[in-house]
């Protein structure tokens, strides 16, 4: 069975794609939460972590780590985690990798802290290009392949990719185009999404620097994880 090492539900935006791909294929596996702050819990964990990063993925003797590298293994190894389509998939794995390595203004001024509602302090123009970006992916996706999910019918890793920014639109009050948020909607209501948010709830322990860094870019209006 694999064994996946993840972050904080509540934070952890790149640990969620990982943990959502594999729910949604119905792939077994063995959950490890290392918390933020946790100091002693991560001095170890870097002893077999490559980067000292989440997430981490173990099968047997293989060790992959970064999120994009995990998806591509689970790809080798179980059908359909890309689109069969040839055409699709090169879309999708390109949209994943520009999810992946771009979009800065909108990580960096919207952390992903899914039981929180916040109100943004400043609304800067770079943030407003990344929201365009992402609408404009999205719209390209779904219009081009016909489906509800990003590349076709199903779920596939690209729409895993994505998924952090679903929370990220529903915490901040991003807005986006109504195919957009349909689109967000529907990864939301994913039984693995909503298996995620309400776990994500259940966290009592807070990272100071992901709690200041939130502040720092706006007011909390509402908090719903358990104290």
């Amino acid at each position: 069975m694999y064994e996946l090492y993840i972050a904080n539900k509540n934070y952890s935006s790149w640990s969620l794609r990982p943990w959502v791909l594999l729910r949604e294929f119905k792939i077994p596996f063995l959950e490890h939460l290392i918390p933020f702050g946790d100091a002693a819990r991560w001095e170890a964990y870097r002893k077999i972590s490559p980067s000292g990063k989440v997430p981490y993925l173990i099968d047997g003797e293989t060790v992959v780590w970064d999120s994009l590298s995990i998806a591509e293994y689970l790809a080798e190894r179980h059908d359909a985690v890309w689109p069969t389509d040839p055409v699709a998939r090169a879309w999708a794995r390109s949209a994943a990798a520009e999810m992946h390595s771009g979009f800065n203004e909108l990580r960096n001024r919207c952390s992903m802290s899914c039981g929180v509602t916040v109100r943004l302090k400043e609304f800067p123009a770079a943030l407003e290009r990344d929201i365009a970006r992402v609408g404009a992916l999205w719209n390209e996706g779904l219009r081009r392949f016909g489906g509800s999910y990003l590349a076709g019918d199903a779920f596939t890793a690209v729409d895993a990719f994505f998924a952090p920014v679903a929370f990220r639109i529903r915490s901040y009050g991003l807005t986006v185009d109504q195919t957009a948020a349909e689109y967000a909607a529907r990864l939301l209501n994913l039984s693995s999404m909503r298996d995620w948010y309400a776990e994500a709830l259940k966290e009592k322990f807070r990272d100071q620097p992901h709690e200041d860094e939130m502040l720092r870019m706006g007011s909390v209006l509402q908090d719903l994880r358990e104290r």
